[in-house]
């Protein structure tokens, strides 16, 4: 794997991790694509350290297990602002 692949994809690690981030938050920040940073967790990272593969991969989980709730705020935040702005 080139050097500069592992130091993006340790870079990633530690953003998620610390921040708490989604793949898509991720990847945003790192401009690259979803499809990248999805990679570089699920591939390149289980070959680099599988310790932080695990806690990435349960943060993920726990994301996908949430995204319900997330979305449901988002929803209501959104028809709330419609409500306002047609009063």
């Amino acid at each position: 794997m080139n050097k500069k692949i592992i130091e993006r994809v340790l870079n990633e690690t530690e953003y998620i991790l610390k921040n708490k981030k989604t793949v898509r938050q991720t990847a945003k920040e790192f401009n690259v694509s979803k499809s990248t940073v999805h990679k570089d967790m699920k591939d390149r990272l289980k070959e680099l350290d599988n310790d932080l593969y695990i806690k990435v991969n349960n943060l993920f989980k726990y994301h996908i297990k949430i995204r319900h709730i997330n979305g449901g705020e988002a929803t209501k935040r959104k028809y709330l602002l419609l409500k306002n702005y047609k009063q």
